[in-house]
């Protein structure tokens, strides 16, 4: 849904495949200086484009800053978007240099970058590697003790919210009993901070919280915003960066001591774009865009996983409303940016990070948290989702769908077609539902549709705005619900 106080409208061939091959290259003479590292090196590859994956372990006793990892390719690999890092190419060498949050590399930890390449004919692995300059060398010097890493794994979320993975087609805890989930959105963390307005709209405190709870819901999604969440300089201070971050991860946990689940959508993003549909021209992340932006999304979406990795009672959806149709040709053109990103989002006015870019950024860092993935049309169309599914070594995708009485796929004609063969194949979360005439109607006879198929779902919204000029389900934040939410809540306590 388009955010905000107003509600703003409508609405390999490849022989190392998986494999990873490291380079460590013997002890350096002093005229070398080369640098105490380790290199590993995976692709994904598809047969046309592949994923490559690089590690760069600090062996040596200091911490390692200002690092450079050039390589060269021997056939036709064309570099199309990279991320944790800036990649370059020119001709066959690849080089790639930190961003400024992983600069520094201390001794005994490691950092993952990654990026797309497109390719035809072979796609042997690069021979060999440097790092400044040299090739990796020395190793990492015998202790009397054992080395304390630098990580730590993540503690588990308090409280009893259920830890979540995909189980064929269904989500389970981790006992392995399947769950549905029936919940609420909290909108207001997307547009509040950049507006300028504070963090949130409305009070997120564990009052609102039992409210919430006294429905029977048992998850919560979040809407946040791209630019809060990085601390960009378009944000007033002190709701972005670190404070915009502790707010969210308290709230989080609000959730989950109060048996709660979480959905962390990334609902407003960066990018400048001006074509059809377009909710602003702002490059700034003050509406909704088309699809995420090459310049930021992977990064925060690292930067989130590591916040969330351990965490698997929260559910990371990574774009709001994909509505890339809107500005490309075509099906098949849109599915494969939504999927591939780069040049494929022809019509985009931005550098687009595809799905599997996003996939890739939060399982390098790690995190196995179950993702969400909004088809195209502001996430009501699913009919692609299955053929253009990006990859994912945890197998924790599930497909997230939207639907309002205004949608195009509002019937349950169109459901039996176009959704039951997905959710046939993959959970489904409809993460938000809804209609614009105050009423129930149209949302009663969706959650029975859901209901039947195993679904989840989740009403929009759970704020005290005019239900008459958008889906709203409550009048206060004590739970009294409007028209509207009433029949969402009496669909949840008869559910259980």
């Amino acid at each position: 849904m388009r955010s905000g106080p107003a509600l703003l409208g409508a609405f390999s061939a490849l022989a190392v495949v998986g494999a990873t091959t490291a380079f460590s290259l013997g002890t350096p003479s002093p005229a070398q200086a080369a640098t105490a590292c380790e290199v590993g090196y995976t692709v994904n590859d598809w047969g046309s484009g592949f994923t490559a994956t690089l590690s760069l372990k600090n062996l040596g006793t200091a911490p390692l800053s200002g690092w450079r990892i050039s390589y060269t390719y021997a056939g036709n690999q064309q570099l199309q978007q990279g991320w944790n890092g800036t990649w370059a190419q020119s001709g066959k060498t690849v080089t790639l240099t930190p961003a400024t949050w992983n600069a520094t590399i201390a001794p005994n930890a490691s950092v993952t970058a990654g990026a797309n390449f497109g390719y035809s004919g072979a796609n042997a692995a690069p021979a060999s590697f440097s790092v400044n300059g040299e090739p990796c060398g020395g190793t990492q010097p015998p202790t009397t003790t054992p080395t304390t890493p630098t990580t730590t794994t993540p503690t588990p979320p308090p409280g009893g919210a259920p830890q979540l993975h995909v189980s064929g087609n269904r989500l389970a805890d981790a006992a392995g009993t399947p769950v549905t989930l029936r919940g609420v959105n909290r909108s207001g963390g997307e547009f509040a901070c950049v507006q300028g307005n504070g963090l949130f709209d409305g009070p997120m405190d564990a009052a609102s919280v039992a409210a919430i709870k006294s429905w029977h819901a048992n998850v919560v999604r979040v809407p946040f915003n791209e630019d809060c969440w990085l601390g960009l300089s378009d944000v007033d201070p002190q709701y972005a960066g670190a404070t915009y971050r502790a707010a969210l991860k308290s709230y989080v946990d609000l959730l989950h001591q109060n048996g709660l689940d979480a959905i962390l959508d990334l609902h407003w993003t960066h990018g400048s774009y001006t074509g059809n549909s377009s909710a602003c021209s702002d490059v700034n992340a003050t509406c909704q865009k088309p699809m995420t932006d090459s310049e930021h999304s992977v990064d925060l979406w690292t930067s989130v996983a590591n916040t969330f990795k351990g965490d698997n009672a929260t559910i990371l959806d990574l774009f709001n409303e994909p509505y890339l149709d809107r500005a490309v040709s075509g099906s098949a053109q849109a599915w494969t940016c939504w999927r591939d990103g780069g040049a494929a989002c022809t019509g985009i006015g931005y550098p687009v990070a595809g799905m599997q870019a996003l996939v890739n950024a939060v399982r390098a860092t790690g995190a196995t948290n179950v993702l969400m993935l909004g088809g195209l049309a502001y996430s009501n169309d699913l009919t692609g989702w299955l053929q253009y599914k990006p990859s994912d070594p945890a197998g924790n995708l599930v497909a997230s769908w939207h639907s309002y009485n205004f949608n195009t796929c509002s019937s349950s004609s169109c459901w039996d077609s176009q959704l039951a063969p997905v959710v046939a194949a993959v959970p489904l979360v409809a993460g938000e539902i809804g209609e614009n005439d105050c009423a129930s109607g149209y949302v009663t006879g969706l959650m029975d549709w859901l209901d039947r198929h195993q679904a989840s779902y989740l009403g929009w919204t759970w704020n005290t705005w005019n239900c008459s000029t958008g889906p709203a389900l409550i009048t206060a934040y004590d739970g009294t619900p409007t028209a509207f939410g009433a029949g969402v809540r009496a669909h949840f306590l008869a559910a259980g």
